[in-house]
């Protein structure tokens, strides 16, 4: 396994929170100096709530409310700075397991939860603007870059981007991990983005894991060099905030003046399971986890806002929140219900379809047989 002491590997915060740079990241240091303390904390608050949110989701499919979830135990901090990073008007492409990402852009949690209990297909409208220009969770591993890459052809060939303008030019995020990295799809987007200088990132979540799959064996050289073959591409520490967001706002703000696409490569770790059907003690190691364990991102933030004089009031007061969106998602969940079958129909095609009317018509006389005094 990789692990996060490669020489060109982006690093503002050390493990035990202090303030020590990697030399890699010394291009990136004028971005962080200009955040204000409210936004450090705010970092902080984000990852907060959205552990606690992962852990009642966990909970809850423990207690048959869910089908599955995939959590997100760990990343956080990769997910928070990239999702800060970006701008109102670009547009996210998330995979299955960014759910502070989807959180930060506007998406009801609830909405997510709606999806992995079986309620809808999507979970919610991209169109909606409340939910800033997120596009729904893909399980189909690495497919969704090509329709982010996409995306991004079109905002080149409508002049939505490259004007100058930072106001107004448009960007593509799209994010997937380490074992998506492996895929196709995911090299043949990369090729149209940098044919076609898409305002791009290309933000992977290298988790060190695909399921049970172990990185060393997906791939003999570091991730983020496959994807210099097509595009400029920086290695990050995903346990780090500051960094993540750092890099990610300098690729972003080039990739939307004209420069085209960019890669990260997120060095993280999944804490919990790939997903609520997965036992990673079968093959991970409890010495593996430890080591990850002291490169946790929230506690690596905490000691860092501790260190610039945060008080115990400001971390009690982020706490009570997140135990109340905690307590918000259970309560909201456990009033969602049950969503007719007939449901199954809807927007499997954009226009009517014989064969769905004739599937519908066939499934409402089928329960009607079953009324009292059907023959």
């Amino acid at each position: 396994m990789t692990l996060p002491d490669d020489p060109a590997l982006v690093r503002v915060l050390a493990a035990d929170g202090s303030f020590a740079p990697s030399p890699a990241a010394e291009p990136y240091l004028e971005v962080i100096d200009a955040l204000a303390d409210a936004d450090l904390e705010q970092f902080y608050r984000d990852m907060a709530v959205s552990r606690a949110f992962d852990r009642q989701a966990t909970n809850l499919q423990r207690q048959g409310q869910l089908a599955l979830w995939p959590p997100s135990f760990g990343q956080e901090a990769a997910q928070v700075g990239s999702a800060r990073a970006a701008r109102a008007q670009d547009h996210i492409f998330p995979s299955y397991r960014e759910h502070v990402v989807c959180t930060i852009r506007g998406v009801d949690p609830v909405d997510i939860i709606r999806m992995m209990r079986g309620l809808t297909h999507g979970g919610w409208d991209p169109a909606d603007p409340a939910n800033g220009n997120t596009r729904p969770y893909t399980l189909v591993l690495g497919s969704h870059t090509l329709h982010a890459t996409g995306f991004g052809m079109g905002l080149v060939f409508d002049g939505r981007t490259g004007t100058g303008d930072a106001a107004v030019d448009e960007a593509v995020m799209v994010y997937y991990g380490d074992g998506a990295s492996s895929q196709g799809d995911v090299h043949e987007a990369m090729v149209f983005a940098a044919s076609y200088r898409v305002p791009q990132v290309f933000f992977l979540q290298n988790n060190q894991w695909a399921i049970s799959v172990p990185v060393a064996t997906q791939s003999r050289t570091p991730l983020h060099l496959r994807a210099a073959g097509y595009m400029p591409s920086v290695l990050v520490d995903g346990n780090d905030v500051l960094a993540s967001y750092a890099v990610t706002k300098v690729a972003l703000d080039q990739a939307r003046s004209g420069a085209g696409p960019h890669a990260i490569e997120a060095m993280t770790y999944r804490m919990g399971a790939h997903t609520t059907s997965d036992d990673p003690t079968k093959y991970r190691t409890s010495d593996e986890e430890q080591t990850w364990t002291a490169r946790d991102p929230l506690v690596r933030m905490r000691a860092f806002l501790t260190a610039r004089g945060a008080s115990e009031a400001l971390f009690a007061d982020i706490d009570a929140e997140a135990q109340a969106v905690a307590d918000d998602v259970r309560t909201r969940t456990n009033a969602l219900g049950t969503i007719p079958a007939e449901s199954m129909f809807a927007h499997v095609y954009s226009d009517p379809h014989p064969l769905v009317a004739e599937q519908r018509e066939w499934l409402a006389a089928y329960e009607a047989s079953f009324e009292e005094g059907a023959s």
